[in-house]
């Protein structure tokens, strides 16, 4: 099937979003966060709603383009996708969420300075994953690779429903082992930088080492989400755009999500029967129609319903207190 917005002729789309991006991130760190500062609800809340406010926006101009070029038929569809593939890497960053918990816990990132580590996270994160889908975009073309990705999907949802939750010591990271080769670490922090120098030589902070350590666990992250947004839609820019969105938006979501984690201790069910049933979408219900497109509709009312399923489970049946909760109660 032939592109609808093939990256030699649309090449000005690509580079238009990617400039209109950097812009709002540089307004971001330069204009509201040129202060370090704690990041309070609120601030996050209303950041949410303009990273979610500016993905719809995109979303329905991407529709109203498509239905000047292509008709209605089309121009629903494509819109479905791109909706459904922020949802999907939406959910599957509160994974995300969990290990920047873990991580500024584990180097005793301030809260004032969490929000610059992030920024410039997110930034390595947009370059990674512009690779990935450029690469995926590629390898998608050949059968195998499309069979390999779907079966990736279903081994990433079977573990997430089976396998013990993981609570990984960050010391243990062969990136901070490679870090402490290269160049000596901090044992402090100093104010907001990276890099200091210390009697002469050059040291990195704990921040830096932190940093570090998201970018890895993106990459990571990286291998589960871009192929399942691919197994919903073949068209790059969608798959491109939706991820750019859902990942500008998670800073935010860290910042409202990182006193609460626990009480969606179920999440991770409904995200790995998310991941279980794109797998299958790839390798299965895709060729179940002439076209080879499981309905985008339907697709984006599973995971929506599995979601939502799976958030109010857990505020229903809230997780249990651990001895050490008990005890400090």
């Amino acid at each position: 099937m032939d592109l609808l917005f093939p990256f030699a002729s649309y090449w000005w789309v690509y580079a238009a979003f990617t400039a209109g991006v950097l812009a709002v991130l540089a307004v971001d760190l330069g204009v509201f966060h040129r202060q370090a500062h704690a990041v309070t609800f609120r601030e996050s809340l209303a950041w949410s709603a303009v990273w979610v406010a500016l993905a719809l926006a995109v979303n329905y101009g991407f529709y109203r383009y498509a239905l000047a070029q292509f008709g209605g038929d089309v121009a629903a569809r494509v819109g479905l996708e791109f909706l459904t593939g922020y949802l999907v890497e939406k959910a599957l960053a509160v994974d995300n969420v969990f290990v920047f918990v873990l991580v500024f816990g584990y180097f005793g990132v301030p809260p004032r300075y969490q929000h610059r580590v992030l920024f410039y996270g997110i930034l390595g994160a947009l370059v990674f994953r512009a690779l990935f889908v450029a690469l995926g975009a590629v390898l998608m073309r050949y059968h195998a690779v499309v069979v390999a990705f779907g079966v990736i999907l279903l081994i990433s949802g079977v573990k997430m429903l089976f396998a013990p939750t993981s609570s990984a010591d960050p010391a243990g990271n062969p990136l901070i082992r490679l870090v402490r080769r290269v160049l000596p670490v901090s044992p402090d922090l100093h104010g907001q930088a990276f890099l200091v120098r210390v009697a002469g030589r050059l040291h990195a902070t704990p921040l830096l080492v932190a940093l570090l350590v998201l970018e890895l666990s993106d990459i990571v992250f990286a291998v589960d989400s871009v192929p399942a947004i691919f197994a919903l839609t073949d068209e790059p820019f969608v798959v491109f755009s939706s991820n750019v969105f859902a990942i500008l938006g998670l800073r935010n979501l860290y910042f409202m999500l990182r006193g609460a984690v626990d009480r969606f201790h179920l999440l991770k069910y409904g995200l790995g029967v998310v991941l279980i049933f794109v797998g299958l979408k790839m390798l299965v219900l895709n060729r179940l129609y002439e076209d080879h497109h499981f309905p985008i509709g339907l697709s984006l009312g599973i995971i929506i319903g599995v979601i939502g399923f799976s958030v109010v489970l857990s505020l229903l049946f809230p997780k249990a207190a651990s001895g050490a909760d008990i005890e400090e109660g």
